[in-house]
Order: C-alpha cells, then structure tokens, then sequence
C-alpha cells in the first residue's frame, strides 16, 4: 500500500467519521420536528464521492500516475485545507449539520463562522478536495470527471437547500403576520 492509498484511506476513514456525525445530528433535527428536503439527488451524491476515492486509488495504480511534487505538495495542502474548512462547518452548525437537506422549524439561520463570508462553504470545500485530492498523485481523469459530475449535482443541492431554507425563514411570517 503505498503512502498515497494510506492518504486516500484516511479521507475515507474521516467520511465515516462524517456519516456517524451526519447519523447523531439527523436525529437530533427529526426529533425537533426537522423536515428533510432534496432527497432525490442523495444516491447519486454518495455513488460519486465513493467513486472520487476509488478512482483516484485505481486510477494512479493502472495508469502508472507519477507523484510530481511540485504539483502534489500544493494538492495535498489544499486537501488538508477543505478538511479543515469541512470540519469547520461541521462545528459551526453544530448538532445543525448533516449530509442531508434538513430544516428544523424555528431556528434562524447560521451566519457565523464560515457562513458569515459564504453561503454553502461546505461545497467549496467539496468542490477543492475533489480536484485536489486526484491531484496530489497525478489522477487527472479522476479530478475532471468528478468535477463534471459534481457541478450539476451542486447545482441542484444547493437548490434543494436555498429553497428549503427560503421556506423556513417565510414559515414564521405566514404565521404572525
């Protein structure tokens, strides 16, 4: 096993972590009377985040990738950093995050943290660690795929969660006039 599977390995490993976070929280939400949204586009999300680690696994053993490090030292900080960024979302919205689109009625929005300078940062860092983490080890195909792929899934999570959201913040007016 080389040290780039062992690095793959470990995202995967802090995707779990995620998923048992996701689990807790999601309950924590449904038990408050939360509502989940967007749920159609869920398989496809988990089938293409699985598929970007074992593309670029597979990818750099059958193609013969080579690590180049004046390309896979920047790559791999920029891995680091979307964890860092994720994980940072992730304690901001507290018992709030999940990997679903779920609106507990009631609680305003989050604007601290991340979300005080972007609205879905989460996603950018989705969006960086799936360049970069083909790229630390050369797995270019696996980077331009699931970019190609990952845009119009984006597009529509974040439809799903901005109309859910829309919905939360016009709740409480409909209902005090």
């Amino acid at each position: 096993m080389s040290w780039f599977d062992l690095l793959v390995a470990a995202v995967a490993v802090e995707r779990g972590v995620e998923l048992v976070v996701s689990r807790r929280n999601l309950a924590w939400s449904l038990a408050r009377g939360g509502t989940e949204h967007g749920t159609g586009h869920w398989p496809f999300m988990v089938v293409l985040h699985s598929a970007l680690l074992v593309g670029a696994v597979v990818e750099v053993a059958v193609a013969d990738r080579p690590f180049l490090p004046w390309l896979g030292w920047p790559m791999l900080a920029l891995v680091l950093a979307s964890q860092a960024l994720r994980w940072w979302c992730i304690r901001t919205l507290g018992p709030r995050w999940n990997t679903r689109v779920v609106v507990v009625p009631g609680l305003p929005l989050v604007r601290r943290g991340p979300y005080r300078l972007l609205s879905h940062p989460n996603y950018v860092a989705v969006a960086v660690e799936g360049v970069a983490l083909p790229m630390v080890h050369t797995a270019w195909v696996t980077a331009v795929v699931f970019t190609a792929l990952n845009m119009p899934l984006l597009a529509v999570r974040i439809r799903a969660e901005e109309a859910a959201m829309a919905a939360a913040v016009a709740a409480p007016a409909a209902r005090h006039p």
